[in-house]
């Protein structure tokens, strides 16, 4: 009888459990989804690129369609104000013979870069999204080969380009129509370097990774909106490190840091995370005084994707090291890193990495590659390209014997928090839920809140998985919201669908962030709605925090 009574008082209490636990599990914020507009765009015949503006906080597309009629695709601007209020496409006329290859913008112009048909000729147009006005140019550069990057500042636009087997700048002057490439960059293949524009000093930062196979380092140059070299430096490491890539902080301020990843000997995988003061100057044998390492052991959720028996092992294991020796050997981690631009805060810098490897295709087929194994793995990053709705990665490898990455998949991401001095003041990490990519680009986004925290976001089909960063206080990784498909009319103040639409299918989505503490949902959907004909759209959904 007594068992009886048990069962008894234990269904009676389950559904009061099972409450407590969907309440205990419901984050403390949500995302808002006032906004959402639909172009009736198909994936299979168009191409959408997507160009937020921080100025105005609009956002500019530049679609492409296919000509059933001309026999060649047709383009069109369109801007949308900070509301997602379409005004009318402006349409483009491009000339027959060129391609798409990268768009940017600064301040309210859009600038989107075509290549053509004939080896080193662009098309370039220039658009106003205040006026309305339209410019276009034709450069023939004859020597410009495979584009990588373009960048804008003051009117000029440096566009990252192949000439003999070497990586250099071409500027396009846009108000003379003239052009030139950049003597002060001409990097033997292969290489890699990221290239930013600072609206705020009006100078263009490049910094340059360079290796001899076993040593890495740094060099930074400075260039003004002309193209003209204003100054180089070098910042490398002691003993066996090496300085693999990093960022550096925008901004004309007293503080001047560079962050990024380092190596141990192995130039294809980072060991950890640096930080230096550039304003602290050198020793006198040219070593920079506040180089900071961060193994990833340092960090406190680094490995938060593993077990912790696992994690115990690699700490007990580096211990076992420093003790049968000098202190200084440690193990060795293989992983790469994709970093992100710098955050500016109140206490200094954020900088968040996403953690990836590479997949590659046998002939007896697919396989991956593993953190940890070096089988197949190359040297650099590989991989370019648009990378979907105008993000495209901002870093330029390249390797001749061996063979480019399938796709790359993406385990998950690190934050940390840096002081005017480069010192890591904290770490967060946010664990991603199978991510692959074809392109070596940007999966997750981050907006900073009003109180102080992050939020750190990325979509997967018609969902928005994400984190609430508050320093290193652990929070869970798997808060996600469903992508609202209803009109605005027909959804509640606090943004929840009323009607019964489904999705049936996701393409191409993407995430990035716009304005304030608000990110921005755009890709393809088929959607069956709850009377009426399924229907095909491109979309643009706003999620404020």
């Amino acid at each position: 009888m007594r068992y009886t009574l048990l069962l008894f008082c234990l269904l009676l209490a389950a559904p009061g459990l099972r409450a407590q636990k969907s309440k205990d599990a419901r984050p403390p914020i949500e995302p808002r989804q006032e906004l959402r507009t639909e172009l009736p765009l198909q994936y299979t015949s168009s191409e959408v690129q997507v160009q937020p503006l921080a100025e105005d906080s609009s956002v500019v597309l530049l679609v492409e369609q296919d000509g059933r009629l001309t026999s060649r695709p047709t383009y069109s601007f369109q801007k949308l104000d900070y509301q997602l209020r379409p005004a009318p496409a402006r349409p483009l006329e491009v000339p027959r013979g060129y391609d798409f290859q990268r768009i940017c913008a600064e301040g309210t112009d859009v600038y989107a870069l075509f290549s053509g048909t004939v080896e080193g000729t662009l098309w370039v147009a220039a658009y106003d999204t205040r006026t309305g006005e339209l410019a276009t140019g034709e450069f023939k550069t004859k020597k410009a080969r495979q584009i990588h990057n373009l960048t804008a500042l003051d009117g000029n636009l440096f566009v990252t380009v192949e000439v003999n087997q070497h990586l250099t700048v071409l500027l396009l002057n846009l108000t003379t129509a003239q052009f030139q490439f950049l003597p002060s960059v001409y990097e033997p293949m292969p290489a890699r370097f990221t290239l930013v524009a600072d609206s705020v000093t009006r100078r263009a930062e490049l910094i340059l990774s360079e290796t001899n196979g076993f040593k890495s380092r740094l060099q930074l140059k400075q260039l003004d909106q002309q193209g003209q070299l204003l100054r180089s430096e070098f910042v490398q490491a002691g003993s066996e490190r090496g300085l693999l890539d990093a960022q550096l902080s925008s901004g004309d301020s007293a503080a001047r840091i560079l962050a990024g990843t380092y190596t141990l000997r192995d130039s294809r995988f980072s060991q950890g995370l640096f930080a230096a003061d550039l304003t602290a100057g050198t020793t006198p044998t040219g070593q920079r005084r506040s180089l900071r390492f961060y193994d990833f052991l340092n960090f406190k959720h680094f490995f938060d994707f593993m077990k912790p028996s696992r994690v115990a092992r690699l700490r007990q294991r580096q211990a076992r090291l420093r003790e049968g020796s000098d202190g200084s050997r440690q193990p060795r981690h293989r992983y790469q890193l994709l970093m992100h631009d710098m955050l500016p805060t109140p206490e200094g810098f954020v900088l968040v990495a996403e953690v990836y490897y590479a997949r590659y295709t046998s002939g007896n087929g697919a396989y991956t590659a593993l953190p940890g194994s070096f089988a197949g793995l190359p040297y650099g990053y590989g991989g370019y390209g648009p990378g979907g709705f105008g993000y495209p990665s901002r870093y330029n490898s390249f390797y001749s014997n061996r063979r480019p990455p399938s796709g790359y998949h993406f385990s998950h991401a690190i934050v940390m928090g840096l002081d005017r001095q480069g010192n890591l003041l904290w770490d967060n990490s946010f664990l991603l839920d199978d991510i692959n990519r074809a392109q070596l680009e940007e999966t997750v986004a981050h907006r900073p809140l009003a109180d102080g925290r992050m939020v750190l976001a990325y979509l997967k089909d018609d969902k928005l998985y994400y984190k609430l960063v508050d320093q290193t206080t652990p929070s869970p990784n798997d808060w996600q919201v469903r992508l609202r498909t209803a009109p605005l009319a027909a959804a509640t103040p606090e943004g929840t669908q009323k009607s019964s639409e489904k999705t049936i299918s996701t393409y191409q989505e993407h995430l990035m962030p716009w304005y304030g503490s608000r990110f921005l949902a755009v890709g393809y959907q088929t959607i069956r709605p709850e009377r009426g004909a399924v229907r095909d759209v491109f979309f643009l959904n706003d999620l404020a925090f």
